[in-house]
């Protein structure tokens, strides 16, 4: 698979040391420096994999439109208006996009799909979520997917952190508690809170490596596809 890396921290570092150990080729990398010279590239690689900063979106939807590239993105921190023209790019090549490519927050992410319609109604559901203290955005992304899996027609009302006198705990309320400190890769507990009994889901991810695992083996399964976005679990699950 040939491969242009957007990105140079510490995911991008990952993916392109991974890749190249699979025999896979990295045809470009770009960071915030040298992103504009994307616009010279015609199309060389089989694949374009984000894993930068939301700012770079024009200079990627930008080539991605030019060439057609597939484009496979995780990058976080994204507005809404951002993943618009994200997912406008389904026009124009196969475009996936995820917060998380572990298989383990996919899994976690399916199983909350069955649970929630059934503890919803008479549990109270909160989420926390830990990451090193570097990250920028809070929540996170892998907690912003966990709570669209819990709760799909978006019914519930998030609170991010509570402080001073701000009452009892209504029922429509989904609480979510971004933890930041030391090197954490990433923990992500689902909580139902229900009449004297309580369930938690929980997902660690000991390193970022399986972020990047599943990246690459997804990313090798989106050339040839159809133009057109396409979502991590149906993909996994077929449905």
């Amino acid at each position: 698979m040939r491969i242009i890396l957007i990105g140079r921290g510490k995911m991008g570092t990952l993916i392109r040391e991974t890749a190249a150990a699979a025999g896979d080729e990295i045809e470009a990398v770009f960071g915030r420096d040298d992103l504009g010279q994307l616009g010279r590239l015609g199309r060389v690689a089989d694949v374009v994999m984000d894993f930068s900063r939301p700012e770079a979106l024009p200079e990627v939807a930008s080539y991605v439109r030019r060439t057609g590239t597939p484009l496979l993105s995780g990058t976080t921190g994204y507005t809404e208006a951002e993943k618009g023209s994200l997912f406008a790019l389904g026009s124009a090549a196969p475009v996936l996009w995820s917060a998380n490519y572990s298989l383990g927050v996919a899994v976690l992410a399916r199983a909350l799909q069955v649970i929630a319609p059934v503890l919803g109604p008479d549990f109270d559901i909160e989420i926390t979520e830990t990451h090193h203290s570097q990250k920028a955005d809070a929540p996170s992304g892998t907690a912003k997917l966990l709570l669209e899996a819990v709760d799909p027609q978006h019914r519930l009302r998030p609170v991010y952190g509570r402080e001073g006198n701000c009452g009892r705990r209504e029922k429509d309320e989904v609480g979510i508690h971004a933890l930041r400190g030391g090197t954490v890769a990433g923990t992500h507990t689902v909580h139902f809170f229900g009449p004297d009994e309580e369930l938690e889901l929980t997902h660690r991810a000991a390193s970022r490596q399986i972020f990047v695992n599943g990246a690459l083996h997804i990313a090798r399964l989106l050339p040839g596809r159809p133009k057109g976005v396409y979502d991590l679990q149906k993909i996994l699950f077929g449905a």
